[in-house]
């Protein structure tokens, strides 16, 4: 069997992720080492300024429901602080208030703050991904995000994507996979 050909998207060509660890942070390129279909991920270096989904959908001419956002939710519940990465289609918003609140068992949730995730994830704001992320923290996958073609997720920095089939995020390790996650 020869060499899998990774899936392009629009104008954006990826190679093999662990070809380039320098387009990925540091926790994701230890992910990738130890995960079987790290050979199904590509990376795509980027102009950082178009990282944000719409603007990076526009420029590289992705359609805008081939991107995975990763967005970061906390809450507390007696003195314990509980995490979840919830990835959701980028046409879509994760339902905080209901399904990721009563997921993680807390009374309030929230989007992490800025410092907390940067710091907490190793990871750019604006990069996140779901791979790498502490073991402690759930991986919420919205079971829509996994029927995507060509997924474009994070890579855990601000000048690359990485590009994966959306199958493979219900593969992610410690993923969760949650129907009407997101709405």
């Amino acid at each position: 069997m020869g060499p899998m050909t990774l899936p392009g998207l629009g104008s954006l060509t990826p190679v093999p992720a662990l070809e380039r660890p320098d387009l990925l942070a540091a926790p994701v390129v230890t992910a990738l080492e130890g995960w079987s279909a790290a050979d199904r991920v590509g990376v795509v270096e980027i102009d950082p300024a178009l990282a944000d989904t719409a603007a990076c959908a526009e420029a590289y001419d992705l359609p805008l429901d081939s991107g995975a956002n990763c967005v970061l939710v906390g809450g507390r519940r007696g003195g314990d602080e509980r995490v979840a990465a919830c990835v959701v289609r980028a046409d879509t918003r994760a339902d905080v208030n209901n399904v990721v609140r009563r997921l993680l068992d807390v009374r309030k949730a929230s989007f992490l703050a800025m410092d907390q995730a940067v710091t907490e994830s190793s990871m750019e704001y604006g990069g996140i991904t779901p791979l790498g992320l502490p073991p402690q923290w759930r991986v919420l996958v919205d079971e829509a995000a996994t029927g995507i073609d060509v997924a474009v997720i994070g890579s855990g920095v601000r000048h690359s994507k990485i590009l994966l089939p959306g199958s493979l995020l219900a593969e992610l390790p410690g993923s969760e996979v949650v129907p009407g996650l997101a709405r």
